[in-house]
């Protein structure tokens, strides 16, 4: 859509409420949640809650053809969603925590809870582990789902793990250490391994595309070149050498940046998916796809300091990773804006300049992307989910539910 369009009708569907406030394209969201499934090529997408934050927005996307399961960053969170959803048509929904877990108490809800068991699994990658989880639960606890998360990552020099380009995850690199912890696992009693997972960091979260920065971009292709054989590879190897000894219900990959790569793996069974519904800034910067930003916060002008600069409220909504400006959230509307360097988004203020600045009065809106998907719900209570030039529907986030899962 035409930015000018675009801040229109947001302008409109909004004009009753005060910013700050976040608001959702449902348009925009479920035509990329249909690009996805595209994307997919046939092999469902389980959805990653960290991504999304925002319990209807979740079921929104899961009673979509093409989408199964969730991918959550808690057990807490699993374990809510799970309750949330129990007598629904969602009840029953896949909950992979995609995270270890140290948290005790959650672990004691979980043993306690046959229903949360059955479809609840949680992530380990060492021995350790498994003993955390015995030691919160005593001898003799009921049977715990655990998927084993293989690393991912890229060693390019022999495998030489001081040369690793990727995320710092799971110390399972090679297929005889995987094998070696998936027999732990199904020697001890009280665990049953159910899948195995990756997230390829250095493919689905580095787009291959950067604006402004094509040296860059070339670097990264190269990257993924050399990454994907030898990922393919390996988890193969991995993978076969697991169910050598006993069958696995799913094997997780990808990310939304990374689809068309993981699915060249023919042992991945599914894959994950969850920034790509809402497109933040940081998705600007791909080749193979180009979703729909779909989620907005809007804040208001209240000064003018002069000439070319118009400075909104609040604002400083920076996201998680390397502190760097990529972090940062990027006004889009109206288009023609940008931070100042000398101040960034602040904490209560954020002065914005560029050419569409003068246009500007105060009271006016400047609409906001942030360059995470997630991370934007833990700002606000409430998302305004615009549909056909209209709000249609005004649903809390996990902020608003009274839920902070870290």
């Amino acid at each position: 859509m035409d930015p000018a369009e675009l801040r229109t009708r947001l302008d409109q569907a909004t004009a009753d409420l005060d910013p700050p406030f976040a608001a959702v394209d449902l348009d925009a969201f479920d035509r990329n949640a249909d690009d996805l499934v595209r994307r997919a090529a046939g092999r469902p997408v389980r959805v990653a809650s960290k991504s999304i934050r925002v319990r209807a927005l979740l079921e929104r996307v899961l009673r979509r053809p093409g989408f199964a399961g969730v991918l959550a960053y808690s057990l807490p969170e699993a374990l809510w969603l799970h309750g949330e959803w129990a007598g629904t048509d969602l009840a029953g929904t896949d909950l992979l925590v995609a995270y270890p877990t140290a948290d005790r108490s959650a672990l004691r809800a979980l043993a306690a809870d046959a229903g949360a068991r059955e479809h609840i699994s949680v992530v380990v990658d060492s021995p350790e582990q498994l003993d955390l989880v015995d030691a919160a639960l005593g001898a003799d606890h009921p049977e715990i789902r655990v998927c084993l998360e293989l690393d991912v990552s890229w060693r390019p020099v022999a495998g030489d793990r001081r040369v690793h380009i990727g995320t710092l995850r799971s110390p399972v690199f090679t297929a005889e250490q995987a094998a070696d912890l998936a027999a732990r696992i199904r020697a001890r009693a009280g665990f049953r391994l159910v899948g195995l997972m990756g997230y390829e960091g250095q493919i689905a979260g580095l787009g291959d595309a950067p604006v402004g920065n094509p040296l860059l971009g070339g670097l990264r292709r190269v990257l993924r070149r050399g990454s994907v054989p030898e990922l393919v590879r390996r988890r193969g190897d991995a993978v076969r050498a697991v169910q050598a000894g006993g069958p696995l219900e799913f094997v997780n990959g990808g990310g939304t940046g990374s689809l068309e790569e993981t699915g060249s793996d023919p042992v991945v069974t599914e894959f994950a998916a969850g920034s790509g519904l809402l497109a933040p800034a940081l998705f600007d910067n791909y080749r193979a796809f180009t979703p729909e930003p779909a989620a907005f916060f809007a804040l208001p002008v209240v000064r003018r300091p002069g000439p070319g600069v118009a400075t909104v409220f609040s604002g400083g909504y920076t996201a998680s990773g390397p502190a760097n400006a990529l972090r940062l959230p990027v006004p889009a509307l109206p288009a023609g804006l940008k931070l100042v360097a000398t101040e960034g988004a602040g904490e209560v203020q954020t002065p914005v300049t560029g050419p569409a600045a003068d246009a500007l009065a105060v009271g006016d809106r400047v609409w906001f992307r942030h360059a995470k998907a997630g991370e934007l719900a833990e700002r606000f209570t409430a998302y305004h989910l615009v549909s056909g030039g209209a709000v249609v529907a005004t649903t809390p986030t996990y902020r608003g539910e009274g839920r902070s899962f870290g």
